[in-house]
């Protein structure tokens, strides 16, 4: 067997952590190097930043005049949202906060949620989706034993917030997505998130029932974002981000309290990346978002492998939250430790939008042989 492993003269990424690695002659992998294509159009100064975010506040507030709320903001107790959530009342905007509750807030995000709206005065809708639907949706993807179980909850965020913000005539959203921080992740760990015929393949082929609640981006949404013009800003991109540095304001002006991991403020999300992905899958997503904080500057390398050499996900939290998740799942835990045991499936076994099987239905049962003959072109091309 080929020893693919090489090691990244960068970030704490190597050959064996993705299938998609490559290196060029330098020994700087393509996750670097994408991540440097993205982040020469990032502001590095105040002045670089008041030249991108200026206009677009001023447009966010003129459109806004004569209306309620003039921008939504999607919060979730996590250092991105919190922080955009101080930055636009800052800017003397008028938003609505819209959080996505899918069952899985630990304590400690709801209290944050709480302090938010409550010293920034913003007023919050919470868009509630039926547990039995996100329940039976989630069990589909693990059965289906792909990878980004997380594409479930990111999709239905911002179906919530589309959903509302054309019913509430809205016509801008600040999202919390930025390179600074999560700029960086390798192509196999994740599945495009805007992938609605995906989560509808998945589930008629491993879940039951109906999903009534569960907010679809699809092509009628589509239409709507479009004839609403519903325009997405990325406001964290117009700024120099420090994530070391928004969590100290947040603290000191919201009370904000810090988790143990990102994006730890969801208890399954803790579970998934602190369990499910290492052990299923051989992924720790710390390797990703400590390599995007070395790429943008703040972290060393030296101590990013020290930040990895430390427990984050204690013994006694896993065989709490393993308890908690299988018995909200309604799974046993021999239930749930048989589907870890399942072989990992690609999200492209199923439907994929905008794949030549989703445009010409009438060809899907020559799908399985174009896939063994794909196979068969990955095992004679072996990694180098």
């Amino acid at each position: 067997m080929i020893n693919t492993y090489k090691q990244c003269r960068r970030c704490i990424l190597n050959g064996n952590d993705s299938k998609g690695i490559s290196f060029d002659d330098s020994g700087l992998c393509n996750n670097c190097q994408q991540f440097d294509e993205k982040w020469q159009h990032i502001p590095k100064n105040q002045h670089e930043s008041d030249l991108l975010i200026k206009p677009v506040i001023k447009r966010v507030k003129q459109d806004g005049e004569g209306r309620k709320y003039d921008c939504i903001i999607g919060v979730s107790g996590g250092v991105d949202s919190t922080y955009i959530a101080m930055l636009v009342k800052e800017m003397g905007l008028r938003p609505l906060a819209v959080h996505f509750d899918n069952g899985w807030n630990s304590e400690l995000a709801v209290k944050n949620i709480e302090k938010i709206v409550s010293k920034l005065e913003i007023d919050l809708f919470t868009y509630v989706i039926n547990w039995e639907d996100f329940k039976r949706l989630q069990l589909a993807y693990l059965r289906a034993s792909v990878v980004d179980i997380e594409a479930l909850t990111d999709h239905a965020i911002f179906g919530a917030i589309y959903k509302i913000a054309y019913e509430h005539d809205i016509k801008y959203i600040f999202s919390g997505s930025n390179v600074a921080t999560e700029g960086f992740l390798p192509g196999d760990w994740v599945h495009n998130k805007n992938d609605f015929m995906n989560i509808k393949s998945i589930f008629k082929r491993y879940g039951n029932g109906k999903v009534s609640t569960y907010p679809f981006v699809d092509k009628s949404m589509r239409k709507k974002i479009a004839k609403y013009n519903i325009e997405v800003v990325s406001i964290l991109d117009m700024i120099p981000f420090n994530i070391e540095q928004a969590k100290i304001d947040i603290h000191e002006k919201l009370d904000w309290t810090s988790y143990e991991g990102k994006h730890f403020e969801s208890i399954f999300t803790r579970f998934y990346q602190g369990y499910i992905l290492p052990r299923k899958f051989g992924i720790d997503k710390r390797k990703a978002h400590l390599s995007n904080l070395i790429c943008s500057g703040q972290m060393t390398r030296e101590q990013a492998l020290q930040e990895m050499n430390k427990v984050i996900y204690s013994e006694s939290q896993i065989q709490e939250d393993l308890e908690f998740v299988t018995k909200k799942l309604g799974l046993s835990i021999s239930e749930f430790e048989e589907i870890m045991a399942l072989p990992v499936r690609s999200h492209s076994d199923f439907d994929v939008e905008g794949s030549f099987f989703s445009h010409y239905p009438i060809f899907k049962p020559l799908r399985p042989l174009w896939r063994k003959y794909k196979k068969s072109l990955d095992e004679k091309s072996p990694l180098v």
